[in-house]
């Protein structure tokens, strides 16, 4: 017989397995997440979009069995189209929704509608009037991502020009931290920074495509020490304070010029932004 230590060590190891694997699932209490449409959130510290939906069973089912298929499905059918609600608000820069694509492009509409009945079922709940309320996510870099972020340029930049001097020239980092606490900094799948003469210091003209798709442009984090840890800037980060956001949308963030011409001083640096390591903390 199981002493009541070795019972009580087991509910604690089931527990604790339990909850990691539904912080991976949707996040931790430290991520950041956001509401969008009736029902959906946007996590975007590990880039997943979910929604809810709730379905009911038939008035009259043939048997229990059918009953809960028939809710399953009820409850999928609205997650989706739940889902679908709450992508078109989801930005994609300072001024454009993820919904302005669609309205504007059939052929965005379509990719989106489609990606969109192919979402993952993420989790079921099963109530006791015999409803079921189901979780549908999908990822907001790869093929949403390929469909959303604009080409670069033929003709990449090639740095900053002008009066800006660097705070410390020739010093090579691994990833850039913007600090942008406090300014009330809204998540986009395509954000800009820029120094304060205006002038675009990270943006989808800095990064390469393939990366951006892939990793998403920027990681959005609140803990500044998980972010210093965070394998999307590595070992060697530099962090910086931004000044303020500019624009309407409250996406893209001023930093100082002595800042952006410390990052631009260095082609290792130029490299890093190329692959998009770059994390934002916002409160």
């Amino acid at each position: 017989m199981l002493s009541i230590r070795t019972v009580f060590l087991i509910l604690f190891l089931v527990l604790v397995v339990a909850v990691t694997a539904n912080a991976q699932l949707v996040g931790t209490v430290t991520d950041v997440v956001e509401p969008v449409g009736a029902s959906g959130k946007v996590d975007w510290s590990t880039g997943v979009i979910t929604a809810v939906g709730i379905g009911a069973p038939p008035a009259q089912p043939a048997n229990a069995a059918q009953a809960r298929a028939m809710a399953e499905r009820a409850a999928q059918v609205v997650a989706l189209r739940n889902l679908l609600e709450a992508i078109k608000g989801v930005r994609v820069n300072s001024t454009t929704l993820v919904e302005n694509f669609m309205v504007t492009s059939d052929a965005i509409n379509t990719q989106v509608s489609g990606m969109v009945k192919g979402a993952m079922v993420m989790d079921k709940k099963y109530m006791s009037d015999g409803s079921v309320e189901v979780t549908v996510g999908m990822k907001l870099s790869g093929e949403l991502a390929n469909a959303l972020l604009p080409q670069r340029p033929l003709t990449p930049p090639t740095g900053l020009t002008g009066t800006l001097t660097p705070a410390m020239p020739g010093q090579a980092y691994t990833g850039l931290i913007v600090d942008a606490r406090g300014l009330g900094v809204r998540p986009a799948m395509a954000p800009k920074i820029l120094n304060e003469e205006g002038k675009e210091v990270y943006g989808s003209a800095w990064v390469s495509r393939d990366y951006a798709v892939r990793e998403g442009m920027v990681g959005y984090l609140k803990d500044p020490v998980a972010a210093q840890t965070n394998p999307r800037v590595t070992d060697r980060p530099l962090m910086v304070k931004a000044l303020k956001v500019t624009g309407d949308g409250r996406v893209d963030m001023v930093i100082a010029n002595a800042d952006a011409a410390m990052l631009h001083s260095v082609a290792q640096n130029l490299s890093f932004l190329e692959k998009c390591r770059v994390i934002v903390l916002v409160d």
